[in-house]
């Protein structure tokens, strides 16, 4: 394992994970015309993004066991190289196949996501992890705020390419930062594979674990379930137009941003279960409120979306506790467990996703999805008491 001199500063960690959130939203202002463009049904090029979802779920499950085995910066390294080249690929692509092959491969960026993670748990301790990821995830929640907006400037001026060609330079210009300040922060010669499989029932057969994943997994379903109905609910039910719509959608990323900040301040004072235990009350009651206003007919676009904005607030001090707690389980297992998380945060997600789409149709109200969004958030409550309860019963 190749071994550099200090661990990573915290920007770096920053723009690893703003890359790849940049990297799956910069170009949707983009999609209508990049299909006009390869004269491909608008439903086909959409698996530009939901496809990127599936294939980064099942990487992030892989990239764990492979971190753990050979060293973060090594694998890191590697991922940005993939995403450089599959960035390039996109932008000669002749058809709608070849440009949608590239980008399965571009999505090896997301693995990111659990690969920074598992660097801080290297680096800190539980709590002291949670609040370093808060201050991470923090930077990277500005990015969903920003990319399309950058990303329609830059078709408006240049073209849908211009977009991926941006993706290109950024990813380069992360692959030499990494190169100079990534330091390896796993400790040892890493983990064997076959050592890791000795391991995995442990892991696996942990109470703490789960519940810590889980607890992760609801809690961002319900963000999931709103970005599968939001848009429909916005314009179909509520009447917003275009801008209006994506004006309420920079308030969960601003609430998320908010819980982040203080997730990095209070995270190692209060302890991971407050943290989670706050956020996820917090996202709970913030929808149990915009369904008592539904129910009593004072719903309106002012009730459903701000409480989504206590939804970002509430992951935002929930999370970054609840990815600390999966990889405190086995500190050698860290990227698996990242990863495992990770796969199942996605995964969950795409599926509630693709569920509230479903509920909602012609006649729809805003009701089946806020149950769904508050059924999920009620259910990372219970997660995390069940942690808790368990704790007690053993005496731990």
């Amino acid at each position: 394992m190749l071994q550099t001199p200090s661990p990573p500063r915290l920007v770096t960690l920053v723009i690893l994970s703003g890359l790849a959130a940049l990297s799956l939203n910069i170009f949707l202002p983009s999609l209508p015309g990049m299909a006009r463009h390869f004269d491909a049904p608008y439903a086909q090029m959409q698996i530009a993004v939901s496809g990127y979802l599936a294939v980064s779920a099942l990487a992030q499950l892989l990239i764990g066991p492979i971190s753990d085995r050979f060293g973060r910066r090594p694998v890191q390294l590697a991922v940005l190289a993939i995403f450089v080249l599959a960035s390039a690929a996109i932008l000669v692509a002749p058809t709608a196949e070849t440009f949608l092959a590239a980008r399965m491969v571009q999505s090896a960026i997301a693995t990111s996501f659990v690969l920074t993670r598992a660097m801080v748990r290297d680096m800190h301790p539980g709590p002291e992890a949670a609040s370093m990821i808060g201050y991470v995830t923090m930077g990277m929640s500005v990015v969903p705020m920003i990319g399309p907006v950058i990303g329609g400037a830059l078709d408006e001026a240049f073209g849908w390419r211009a977009n991926f060609a941006m993706l290109a330079a950024f990813g380069l210009a992360t692959l030499i930062l990494a190169w100079v300040d990534l330091g390896e922060t796993l400790r040892g010669p890493g983990l064997g594979f076959r050592e890791q499989l000795r391991s995995y029932p442990i892991l696996l057969k942990s109470h703490r674990f789960w519940g810590y994943t889980l607890a992760a997994a609801f809690a961002s379903g319900s963000f999931f379930a709103y970005l599968g109905g939001a848009p429909f609910v916005g314009a179909q039910i509520y009447h917003l137009s275009a801008a209006q719509v994506g004006y309420f959608f920079a308030l969960p990323a601003l609430g998320y941003a908010v819980g982040n900040f203080i997730s990095g301040r209070y995270a190692t004072r209060l302890g991971m279960d407050w943290m989670i235990l706050a956020g996820t009350l917090t996202a709970t009651l913030a929808l149990a409120a915009a369904l008592g206003a539904e129910l009593t007919g004072l719903a309106s676009a002012y009730t459903f979306f701000p409480a989504v904005g206590l939804i970002g607030l509430g992951n935002g001090l929930a999370l970054p506790s609840a990815n600390a707690g999966m990889m405190s389980v086995r500190p050698e297992l860290a990227g698996t467990a990242s990863g495992l998380g990770g796969t199942l945060t996605i995964g969950g997600g795409a599926a509630l996703s693709a569920l509230a789409g479903t509920l909602l149709g012609p006649g729809a109200t805003a009701l089946p999805l806020i149950v769904l969004m508050l059924v999920s958030a009620a259910l990372s409550v219970a997660s995390l008491l069940w942690v808790r309860a368990r704790r007690r019963r053993l005496g731990v």
